[in-house]
Order: C-alpha cells, then structure tokens, then sequence
C-alpha cells in the first residue's frame, strides 16, 4: 500500500478500510498470542484486525496503568496521589526520570514475549508498537529522540534482529519522533541476565554501554526516550540512563513492553 502515501490524507484512511476489509476476507486475521481466527470488531483487543488478542488472551494478560509509582511506573494497590512514589524510588532515585510498561511479565505474557525476542515472531512489532504508544502516551509528548537498548555485536550476529530496536523504530514510525538506533551501543558482551539475581545483574551490566562517540556531541539537552523489551530488576535500564545523563541528556524516560513486578 505504498502508493497509499502519494494520496491526499484525506482520501488515505477511507483507502486503508477498503484493503483492510480485503485483507480480513482473504487472510482471517488471528489471535497474536494463540492462534485462533478472530472477528475484526475484536480489533480493540490489539492494534487492529491483525494486531489483535481474542477476548480469552486479552484477558489473561496483566495491563498495566494507574495507580503506580510516578518514577519507576510499580503498580499499587490502591491510589496514593498522581506524584506518590514508591518505598523503592523514595529511598534511591533511579537514574531515570519516569518508567512505563504495557503489561506484566508473567505466565501469561511469557509466552508472548519469548517468541518475540527469540523465535523470530518479528511480525508482532506492529501490535506491540500500537500498544507502547497507548501506554507511554504521556512521556511521548515530553521526548526528542527515541532510542532502544542496544545488543552487543555477537548478540545481534546470533539473535539477527535487535527487538528493542524494532519496537524503537516502529514506534517512532507511528509517532513521528525521531529514532537513533545507534546512539547507545553495547560495548562488551555481557553474561544473560534470566537467572541472574539483583545484584549479579547490577554488577553484570556496569559499564557495559556507552554513547556513541558520533553522536555524543547531539545529545546534550536532548529528552530521550529509552526502549526495551522487559524490565526485570531495572538494573539495563538504570545503567543505560546514567550513561545518558552522563552524555549530556537532559530527561531519561523509560518505556518497555512488559516488567516484572516486585513484590513491596
């Protein structure tokens, strides 16, 4: 639909509706998460008829939203105030302005986003950049340049696709916020985190990322947003803000797909 882009705006969207009605009829759009075949008024559960959950997987999945810590976006139970802040963030502010996440990682999620990060369902980037723009709204009115966690080299030549930098680049697509995938790199290879506890993690990425020495010299007063895949302890994100804010950024916002809870 690329000649869709020479059309006046205002013929584009009624356009759009005729080859996404064709598209349904020959292609059933289906459930992202389990398969099933799913009517295109379902579109609501997702990004649209083929970025869309049936309503059994929407509701399995954990959305997440307010009430929440005002830093680090941790849930709470109950509402403590727009500015209320959580035991954690109180005690030690992270290096980050604001953190957000579309959703919990959990049993439900997992399956989702492991096929995502290493079975090549890069197909999902369109849906799963739909629902970061719905949850990071708020921060994206308050960014420059948007830049996603980089994989060091031997990751990326194993892995084929870094998918922080997909839904970086999806993102700024619908968004139309600039994207600098290369801002941040990974300059050492680094152990994988998965059973890696708080601490180890801490200690695993310290001093693993850096600005790229071309594009140190744009980055002062620059608000950026930083994209990853999943917060688990916060420890990448932590250290990739630092190094940021060290390079001269003037804000640090986070904004990931999923993150584990912490229990408080």
């Amino acid at each position: 639909m690329a000649f869709l882009e020479t059309m006046r705006p205002s013929l584009r969207s009624p356009l759009r509706r005729v080859f996404a009605r064709a598209l349904d009829a020959v292609l059933p759009p289906r459930c992202l998460k389990c398969g099933l075949v799913v009517a295109t008024q379902s579109s609501s559960h997702g990004g649209g008829s083929h970025g869309a959950l049936c309503p059994s997987c929407w509701q399995g999945l954990s959305f997440l939203g307010s009430p929440c810590c005002a830093c680090c976006g941790q849930p709470f139970d109950f509402d403590m105030g727009p500015d209320a802040l959580c035991g954690a963030c109180t005690q030690t502010p992270p290096a980050f302005d604001r953190a957000q996440a579309v959703m919990r990682y959990d049993e439900a999620s997992r399956d989702l986003i492991l096929a995502y990060k290493h079975a090549d369902r890069t197909s999902l980037t369109p849906a799963f950049a739909a629902w970061l723009k719905r949850a990071g709204e708020e921060l994206l009115t308050e960014v420059d340049v948007i830049v996603p966690v980089p994989l060091h080299w031997s990751r990326l030549f194993s892995r084929r696709y870094n998918q922080a930098a997909l839904l970086a680049m999806a993102l700024g697509e619908l968004t139309g916020i600039p994207v600098q995938p290369d801002l941040l790199i990974r300059r050492r290879a680094t152990k994988k985190q998965g059973h890696l506890g708080r601490l180890a993690r801490q200690r695993n990425v310290a001093g693993a990322f850096a600005v790229h020495p071309r594009r140190l010299a744009g980055l002062a007063g620059r608000r950026v947003l930083l994209v990853d895949d999943v917060i688990t302890t916060g420890a990448t994100v932590t250290n990739c803000a630092k190094i940021l804010r060290q390079g001269g950024a003037a804000t640090v916002e986070v904004l990931a797909l999923a993150r584990v809870i912490q229990a408080l």
